[in-house]
């Protein structure tokens, strides 16, 4: 066996017993695929007001420009798909969200992994991103065999569907690489036909200034008056386009301590999310990716729901 697969078969043991749900492994390069869609894409303005999509346009395309002398992309999936979900009469937040922000945990877990490579494996310098980087998550999980990207544009796998975090390591060490996996939505258009505003423009394309997580979370204005009435009760985030993905109906529960929401968040009812204090906002998302949003933001998507 060569050294190369001795390493990465090493690096994937131990991303297992960090609890990720996979790991894989493609060559730290150009994503000439990438460049035209993406600039298509930014072209059309589909990132409406996020403007940071426009920045490091070359680093979010070659690894290289990241991490200097980089030879792996290592992309792992980590599962948030919870146990128990929300008061169904409830105003609704994405999944993702329901407990620890996902960015100190898997950063502990990246971090833990490299330190693992350093010891075990040598002299060998990288990073951890965690989706707060220009790094292009979905098609280096692609492009390592972990799934294909779906009509809704997110990673999709047959045995788990797609309720799961992306990360990656950009390490300058040669290992085995994987190949990507053959896409799988076939003619299926449920995400495409349920998506409440119309944000699948079309199929593998999402317009992100018509997505109502763009709206509940990205959006720092008002969310204008043409959407009333089309958020089916999503105040934080959107599950729409996952949640009616038959390759969803094989998610399992995750078994992450730190993603398990506050019991009060399960319980609350509209009227308890139309009457909530600050106080009770930064009890239950103490430490929650909700608190992006802020107190205002979060009482503003309410009040949008309400008025519809």
């Amino acid at each position: 066996m060569s050294l190369k697969t001795t390493y990465t078969k090493l690096i994937k043991t131990e991303a297992k017993r960090l609890g990720f749900l996979s790991c894989g492994v493609s060559k730290a390069e150009f994503l000439e695929e990438e460049a035209p869609r993406l600039e298509k894409w930014l072209n059309q303005n589909r990132h409406g007001e996020m403007r940071y999509m426009e920045n490091h346009f070359d680093k979010r395309l070659d690894p290289t420009k990241l991490v200097e002398g980089s030879k792996s992309v290592i992309s792992l999936l980590l599962n948030y798909h919870p146990s128990e979900e929300q008061n169904p009469n409830a105003y609704k937040i994405s999944k993702y969200a329901y407990g620890t922000d996902y960015h100190f945990v898997i950063k502990g877990k990246l971090k833990s992994l490299l330190n693992f490579i350093q010891q075990d494996i040598g002299e060998v310098h990288g990073r951890a991103f965690v989706d707060s980087a220009p790094v292009l998550d979905k098609a280096w999980a692609a492009k390592s065999g972990l799934g294909w990207i779906g009509k809704h544009s997110n990673l999709l796998t047959q045995q788990v569907g797609s309720f799961y975090f992306i990360a990656e390591l950009i390490v300058d060490l040669e290992l085995d690489y994987d190949t990507p996996v053959t896409d799988h939505c076939g003619t299926c258009t449920a995400c495409i036909d349920a998506c409440p505003t119309e944000a699948i423009v079309e199929p593998y394309v999402v317009d992100g200034s018509k997505c109502i997580s763009y709206f509940t979370i990205e959006l720092k204005n008002e969310i204008p008056n043409e959407f009333q009435g089309k958020f089916d009760d999503w105040m934080f985030g959107c599950d729409v386009c996952q949640d009616v993905c038959p390759w969803n109906r094989f998610s399992k529960s995750h078994n992450e301590p730190l993603f398990n929401p506050n019991p009060e968040l399960l319980s609350m009812t509209k009227k308890d999310w139309e009457e909530i204090t600050e106080d009770v906002f930064k009890k239950v998302f103490k430490k929650s990716a909700v608190k992006r949003t802020k107190f205002s933001g979060l009482q503003r998507n309410i009040n949008f729901l309400k008025s519809t």
